[in-house]
């Protein structure tokens, strides 16, 4: 039987133990319109109350996330006990505040105006765990700033959804990045050459718990989900501060400098929106992103930024449908001194997320592979089986299959540290809210100067930015690093 990979991340001091009985959880889905709302509940935890309060408008959003919960409640292998009470109808906000069945509200759904829903929450004495993006545009970051001085006066629990903290191979590319006998010291790079890269690339057909996924209307609306920087690519943001500056905080304004962006857009027939959606026709909210009866859809931003002078590089993407046997990819390097330590999940890997490690120099590399066995042995007593390989691509931290877990398991590891810190918000630490403030800041300002560059005419050729993931990959290659 497989190990839960909660216990490692125990022993680890990732994740914290099983709240206290003193206070029961009793959980409150406010209007659940992404699917990661019912993720939160994909299993049963202890001292959770099995009654959940469901507040929403009667329509599809509500629909699918009870057909989610009652698919976790009547799957073969353990099934969930959850008890919903669906309170729907209008107002939904108002009247959650006004009956408070709850402690800990679960936001999950339209990004539109969703700090304003957070910062009601918290002023009202609700814990709160809320998906990624908490705002999506930049004049949005004195509301975010507000919400957090309030959760801290009021000493309630206030968190952002940051599952890849729980991937294994993000785990270790932190700790190898903070070892300088394996990586040196972070190099500065350039916005030619930048020290940090990142690229996720996500498709808009795919399936959700071997269900196909059927995307609200508003998804494709940037004025309600935000785009693609200003949702998905809080993740990368998270990782780059957390990797770079572990338990250190963030100055936002003097640590941080934005230095460009960039969007494209997507494509749409008909016929695929009605294959992701299930309706029929755009509707009269997307109509200004219809031209020749296509949705134009703002699908992939790039935003470059130094984060402490050091200059990093994001790519996030989105297409309709992978490749034939193809899954979401993601490419992270972090290059310093002696090494660059890379997250490479593409089709070479088996859309498996592998950590490598790559020496800058050929006279460096026993070195180097002489620190990555010192410190991958000391590694396992947390994580049993680690090892390394010598490969062509570089020297690879070989991860068990015991310590993999999937994006939606991540939820349930994130619950059990987000119920340690409800029972006692003491306990998250100071540079969370400053992580916010940074986090947020990179990515509505890269989503703002994206939207300057799409209305000028000398930005839209891509020669004018740094190459992405397979270019700088195939330079290193040339150069033999």
């Amino acid at each position: 039987m497989k190990t839960p990979f909660w216990f490692a991340l125990v022993a680890a001091g990732a994740v914290g133990g099983s709240p206290a009985t003193a206070e029961p959880v009793r959980l409150v889905t406010l209007d659940p319109g992404h699917f990661h709302a019912a993720l939160f509940q994909k299993e049963m935890l202890p001292g959770v109350d099995s009654r959940v309060h469901v507040y929403a408008p009667l329509g599809p959003d509500l629909l699918a996330h009870l057909g989610r919960v009652h698919g976790f409640n009547s799957r073969a292998e353990r099934p969930t006990q959850w008890q919903l009470e669906v309170h729907a109808g209008g107002d939904s906000l108002q009247r959650l505040l006004a009956e408070r069945p709850g402690n800990v509200v679960v936001v999950s759904g339209n990004n539109q105006g969703k700090i304003a829903r957070l910062e009601a929450l918290v002023g009202a004495g609700f814990h709160l765990l809320a998906d990624k993006p908490w705002i999506i545009e930049p004049e949005e970051l004195p509301a975010l700033a507000r919400t957090l001085e309030l959760a801290r006066a009021k000493r309630v629990a206030a968190w952002d959804a940051m599952t890849q903290r729980y991937e294994i191979s993000c785990l270790l590319q932190k700790a190898l990045v903070a070892d300088a006998a394996v990586f040196g010291t972070p190099l500065p790079g350039t916005e030619q050459e930048p020290a940090v890269y990142m690229e996720s690339v996500h498709f808009l057909k795919k399936e959700v718990a071997g269900a196909p996924l059927l995307r609200p209307a508003w998804f494709f609306d940037p004025r309600q989900q935000g785009e693609p920087l200003a949702d998905v690519g809080t993740h990368l943001v998270d990782l780059v501060q957390w990797t770079l500056s572990p338990e250190r905080a963030v100055d936002d304004r003097t640590d941080l400098a934005v230095r460009y962006g960039r969007r494209d857009l997507l494509v749409i027939s008909p016929a695929q929106f009605r294959a992701v959606t299930g309706l029929a026709e755009f509707p009269a909210a997307l109509r200004d992103q219809v031209r020749d009866g296509h949705l134009h859809y703002v699908a992939s931003n790039t935003v470059g930024y130094t984060l402490r002078g050091v200059h990093v590089k994001l790519d996030v993407i989105w297409r309709f449908e992978a490749p034939a046997g193809g899954k979401d990819t993601e490419l992270a390097v972090f290059r310093g001194s002696r090494a660059r330590v890379e997250v490479r999940q593409g089709r070479a890997e088996n859309f498996v997320p592998e950590v490598y490690v790559v020496a800058n120099r050929a006279a460096d590399t026993a070195g180097v592979a002489e620190a990555l066995r010192k410190r991958v042995a000391a590694l396992a007593s947390t994580w049993p089986g680690l090892a390394v390989a010598a490969e062509s691509g570089g020297l690879r931290v070989v991860i068990p299959a015991a310590l993999r877990e999937s994006h939606e398991a991540h939820f349930a590891l994130l619950v059990r540290q987000f119920l340690a810190y409800q029972q006692d918000p003491g306990r998250m630490p100071a540079w969370e809210t400053p992580y916010m403030l940074a986090k947020y800041r990179v990515t509505t300002e890269g989503v703002r100067l994206g939207r300057l560059a799409a209305n000028s005419p000398s930005n839209h050729e891509s020669s004018n930015l740094p190459p992405g993931g397979d270019a700088l990959r195939r330079r290193d290659d040339a150069a033999g690093r």
